[in-house]
């Protein structure tokens, strides 16, 4: 077909795929709200140990020396993952897409 209603290939347009090199505001919002999540859970299960005389298990106790909290997390940190193939060994995390979008999400509770 000619003219301007040429046919284009699926792959190379489309607003689907296209995803920006940074994360809007919403985004970044969302993003520290899951990892304040995190954190809220740290603590209530060590809470919870601490509360039914058990301790406090070693892997509770390394994350809490390793990991930092949002608060002290770097913004390279929070909004980036390291990724061997990329360029400068960073990518957003908002370019991996969850496993359910894929629907592999049953695979990985099966197997």
């Amino acid at each position: 077909m000619f003219g301007p209603f040429k046919p284009t290939s699926p792959l190379s347009g489309g607003l689907l795929w296209k995803i920006p090199w940074r994360l809007s505001a919403p985004q970044k919002r969302r993003q520290r709200k899951r990892l304040r999540l995190v954190d809220n859970v740290v603590t209530t299960v060590d809470s919870a140990l601490q509360r039914s005389g058990m301790g406090s298990a070693r892997g509770l106790e390394r994350w809490k020396e390793e990991m930092p909290t949002e608060g002290e997390m770097h913004p390279r940190d929070k909004y980036t993952m390291f990724d061997r193939k990329e360029k400068r060994y960073r990518k957003g995390v908002h370019s991996e897409f969850p496993a359910s979008f894929f629907g592999l999400a049953a695979e990985v509770d099966e197997g």
